[in-house]
């Protein structure tokens, strides 16, 4: 009968070699890698160097990882595998790069980041239409005449930028558009003669501002001698200022108010005085603190073209409520003196601060205009307020009628411009201070 157990004893047992070894030895490191061949570790030590590639994540220290080499993919297994995904992290994969020297570049050469992709791209696919196409994304096209042409007739690969006008244009529009704090702001215009040109420069200065602003800008007309101001824009009601002053307690809203007032195209609204000098008479003190208060609810400047009677008692209303002030001259050494003598007469009554911060508008269309003396007279207004511009003769402005701002003059429309720039930069930016 054979003997069985020693054949129990071998069950299980690894045979061992010819070499006289313990068969009852444990299992060795080499045993178990014999048997368990599917592990990360055994695989990774099978692999050649070449086969190695280390991964890194961009935010954090490169470390070398070996992977095995994963299996093809095809159709739609390899679209999903190239698709980043949701909530996941971008990772760059350097490939070191022999040259023929043997020494190793830098893997990162020749590879450029695409912004928005989360993988490297190869500069060889930046091609110039590429580079083209970022370039029309992030640079408007050019504002100028000039500067527009060539970007059109280069088919839009030439940008210039904007020309220097509308830079300047631009800049002092900013200027214009200074904000305030702290209530609303009231800027007279104001000499002591007729004639030379108030109701325009009123109507200039209160277009420039409204069309560059985005607030509430008004005029009121509150010259006690039938003023013209109303007849510079075109009429969309026949109220005045004493409609308002009569209907002062139901006016409870913007919308109230704007019924009384006409709007040019630039949003100035104007408000008109009475067209009855009988009536205009009444039109006191009183009557214009009514109307300023109103106003100072709904708009943000007030702009007030006065009478030449400098000592009626609607100036002295204007002037306590005065910001700044406006004067204006015109041409003639006559037409200067008397506006020389109206910051005179400011000084004497306790108004020289407004003097020293006052603008002179310079109106050289006046009858009597002499060239030559203009540069004196400008020196002599120098000397005693703060800036001075001169406005042009404009067809528009000479015929009397409703003005267009837009087709006016572009030496008009800065004249315009500058004087409204002036005014904003003397007013202060908050009252509180």
């Amino acid at each position: 009968m054979p003997d069985t157990r020693r054949d129990d004893e071998n069950v299980g047992r690894r045979p061992t070699a010819k070499t006289g070894a313990d068969p009852v030895a444990p299992p060795t490191d080499e045993y178990h890698s014999e048997l368990l061949p599917h592990t990360v570790e055994n695989r990774a030590s099978a692999l050649p160097e070449s086969l190695s590639i280390p991964l890194g994540v961009a935010d954090a220290p490169r470390r070398s990882v070996t992977r095995t080499a994963a299996p093809a993919r095809t159709g739609r297994d390899a679209a999903a595998a190239r698709a980043p995904q949701a909530g996941t992290r971008s990772i760059e994969i350097s490939v070191p790069v022999t040259r023929g020297d043997g020494a190793a570049e830098d893997p990162s050469a020749g590879r450029s980041e695409v912004r928005g992709a989360g993988v490297p791209e190869s500069a060889n696919m930046l091609t110039s239409d590429r580079l083209l196409a970022v370039n029309r994304q992030t640079r408007r096209p050019p504002r100028g005449g000039f500067n527009r042409l060539v970007y059109d007739a280069t088919l839009h690969l030439v940008n210039l930028g904007d020309s220097a006008r509308v830079i300047a244009h631009d800049e002092m529009t900013e200027r214009i558009r200074k904000e305030f704090e702290g209530g609303t702001r009231f800027v007279p215009i104001l000499t002591r003669k007729g004639g030379v040109g108030k109701t325009t420069v009123t109507t200039l200065l209160g277009m420039a501002l409204a069309d560059a602003r985005e607030d509430r800008i008004m005029a009121v007309d509150a010259n006690p001698d039938r003023g013209t101001l109303s007849e510079r824009v075109s009429k969309q009601t026949r109220s005045t200022v004493r409609d308002v002053v009569t209907r002062a307690a139901s006016i409870g809203n913007f919308t109230d108010f704007s019924a009384l007032v006409s709007r040019d195209e630039t949003r100035l609204d104007i408000l008109a005085s009475d067209t009855d000098p009988l009536l205009s008479e009444a039109f006191d003190e009183d009557d214009y603190n009514v109307v300023a208060d109103l106003a100072a609810r709904y708009y943000s400047m007030v702009l007030t073209d006065c009478g030449t009677g400098i000592v009626h008692s609607v100036m002295r209303a204007t002037l306590q409520r005065a910001d700044s002030v406006v004067i204006v001259s015109g041409g003639s050494v006559d037409e200067a003196r008397l506006a020389s003598e109206t910051l005179t007469w400011l000084e004497a009554n306790g108004y020289g601060g407004l003097v020293r911060n006052a603008i002179v508008a310079l109106n050289t269309a006046t009858q009597g205009t002499n060239l030559v003396k203009l540069e004196e007279i400008e020196s002599h207004f120098r000397s005693r307020v703060r800036e001075i511009v001169r406005i042009p003769y404009d067809p528009q402005l000479a015929a009397g009628s409703v003005v267009s701002f837009k087709d006016l003059r572009p030496i008009t429309q800065l004249a315009a411009r500058t004087l409204a720039a002036l005014v904003v930069e003397g007013l202060p930016a908050d009252r509180s201070r």
